[in-house]
């Protein structure tokens, strides 16, 4: 919310954002119940002209503008190889926590994440689901698919039972400047109403 009340592009919003992770860091529970549950979180940062996708790890992040296609986040860190902005002690972070060599490619999500980065796309999961309902769509997607997308329960897009979706927002953002952005919101927590 900050990066959309402070900043005019997208790529100005990721730096809003990653100062601020910066300065004081992430964190608070994910659910109202007193079971403490918190994770890290990603971004996607759009305006009508560029994407971004913005991962983080407590302070160290990793950033990948989207060049063309179809990209998707969802509960797991997904940047791999491409990156284009990073926190500037990401890497010296990882050697020092032995967890990156400094000789073999860098990836991201492999290094800061338990996730084989290999399977992310086949195994079953939210991040995989929401890839390929994207991918079945690819060049023909509209609003109204995004938003059947967002209600699909068999895939857990729509997740239902212990964590529940919470709202979802479907953007329109044409390149020319003279039409309006148009932004759907649901009006109730579960996507489907």
């Amino acid at each position: 919310r900050l990066g959309l009340e402070r900043a005019d592009t997208a790529e100005k919003a990721l730096t809003v954002i990653v100062d601020l992770l910066e300065k004081y860091g992430q964190g608070g529970n994910c659910m109202e119940s007193h079971m403490v549950f918190t994770y890290h979180n990603s971004f996607l940062i759009v305006d009508r002209k560029e994407a971004w996708v913005l991962e983080t790890s407590g302070k160290y992040w990793a950033a990948e503008k989207v060049e063309g296609g179809l990209r998707n986040i969802s509960n797991q860190l997904s940047i791999t190889t491409k990156i284009d902005r990073e926190h500037p002690e990401l890497k010296e972070y990882a050697k020092s926590k032995g967890w990156w060599d400094g000789e073999k490619e860098f990836d991201f999500a492999a290094t800061y994440s338990y996730v084989n980065t290999a399977r992310m796309t086949t195994s079953r999961g939210r991040y995989s689901e929401g890839y390929k309902l994207l991918n079945k769509h690819k060049g023909s997607i509209t609003s109204e698919i995004m938003m059947e997308i967002l209600r699909d329960k068999e895939s857990g897009i729509n997740m239902e039972g212990g964590f529940m979706t919470t709202g979802s927002m479907v953007s329109v953002l044409p390149q020319e400047p003279n039409l309006p952005c148009i932004h759907f919101f649901t009006g109730t927590p579960d996507p489907a109403r």
